[in-house]
């Protein structure tokens, strides 16, 4: 089996190709992977233990806003997560990078600036475009930072079960659709509430929406 180390996930071929070719001038990785959907992604994230470094599409089939960014976070928190758009608002920018992601890199950037965001990130660094402060402090910032840590102190199931409760899933639901006990989901949800603290699932599904881009 190959042992990839970078994956591109994005539903449009043309950019996937002019992001490899950017890859290419500063990786020495003999494959890059695609994936044209999320849930593709997820099986490439799957099969290939060695992955490092993973671009992902902002409005990609199958990732709704930053809830792709979040399960990763969340699933796989060794892997480096690299934002990408055709979008160039710079608070969204700053909200990805709140949220966990290493750099915000829009799909309008010329193939020098790609190969050095991607060299800063490499560098263990977190990179936006130019004129974009990295240290904004705005209240929607420390939210959105706020957030990304409760998120990360739950378990992947929890995280399941928390994205079920926003899509307005009952436990007995969620209890079918995993494949669990209802008192287990009950668990659960205690112990995202306690995690969040906050005292019902309506608050939960608040701060889950938060995730998600409005209109888009």
């Amino acid at each position: 089996m190959s042992t990839a180390k970078v994956v591109i996930a994005d539903d449009h071929p043309l950019f996937r190709t002019a992001l490899r070719q950017a890859l290419a001038a500063c990786t020495e990785d003999d494959e890059i992977l695609e994936a044209q959907n999320f849930g593709e992604l997820l099986n490439v994230i799957k099969q290939q233990a060695e992955l490092e470094l993973v671009f992902l599409d902002l409005h990609m089939p199958g990732n709704d806003g930053f809830t792709g960014l979040s399960l990763l976070q969340n699933h796989h928190p060794d892997l480096t997560v690299v934002m990408v758009s055709s979008e160039d608002n710079p608070d969204m920018m700053r909200k990805a990078l709140a949220l966990g992601a290493s750099a915000f890199i829009p799909k309008s950037a010329d193939f020098n600036t790609i190969a050095y965001a991607v060299n800063q990130v490499r560098e263990g660094h977190s990179w936006l475009p130019a004129g974009i402060d990295l240290q904004d402090d705005s209240s929607e910032d420390v939210e959105y930072r706020q957030l990304a840590e409760q998120l990360s102190q739950l378990t992947p199931q929890q995280y399941t079960v928390l994205e079920m409760i926003a899509n307005g899933r009952l436990n007995k639901q969620i209890a079918y659709d995993l494949n669990i006990q209802e008192t287990t989901v009950k668990k659960h949800v205690s112990a995202v509430l306690a995690k969040f603290g906050v005292n019902n699932r309506t608050q939960l599904g608040v701060a889950f929406q938060q995730l998600r881009l409005k209109g888009g």
